[in-house]
């Protein structure tokens, strides 16, 4: 039986989002239905000033995190914003465990995990018997990190900038194969 979890890691800058996302729309193009949430940077011409959650069902938006962020954790030069994550990305993950075949979660990191509904909704999506496709932040040390890494239906691709073109496949293959052993 294939890996139901699997999970991407790498660098920084090396493509992670944009592969789940190209892995998304694969999934969704043979007929499965993907939920979840996904993080973009947002940038002011060179500057990155922050980073958005978004909802991949509904499209809502908000920030994960802002350079202008008054309250909340302070991660590098950004304050996470834990109820746009939570008003967005827990409730896309919570929907998602609930309705799709597959859910989504761009990133499990330390932004997102100083929030305990995060952690919960991604615990509840591992214990699930859905596919989770899910980038892991690769320094973050974490119990629920270390945990999405050793579980035995779990499956880690170290994304590079030389493999990451050719993952989208073997990742959408992978996904689909469990779609059909985990119904």
């Amino acid at each position: 039986m294939g890996k139901r979890v699997l999970l991407l890691t790498g660098a920084p800058g090396v493509g992670k989002t944009t592969l789940l996302s190209k892995v998304v729309d694969e999934l969704r193009a043979k007929g499965l239905s993907v939920g979840g949430m996904i993080s973009r940077e947002v940038r002011d011409g060179c500057a990155r000033m922050g980073f958005e959650v978004i909802d991949l069902n509904s499209g809502k938006h908000g920030w994960l995190a802002h350079v202008d962020q008054k309250t909340g954790p302070q991660v590098g030069k950004y304050r996470v914003n834990l109820a746009d994550l939570e008003r967005i990305g827990v409730e896309a993950i919570a929907e998602a465990t609930q309705k799709c075949v597959a859910v989504a979660i761009d990133e499990i990191g330390p932004m997102e995990l100083f929030s305990a509904k995060f952690k919960i909704a991604v615990k509840k999506a591992l214990d699930s018997s859905k596919i989770v496709l899910a980038v892991v932040h690769a320094k973050a040390k974490d119990p629920l990190i270390a945990e999405a890494k050793s579980r035995s239906d779990a499956e880690i691709f170290v994304v590079t900038k030389q493999n990451r073109d050719g993952l989208v496949d073997l990742l959408t293959g992978k996904a689909t194969s469990s779609s059909s052993t985990n119904p």
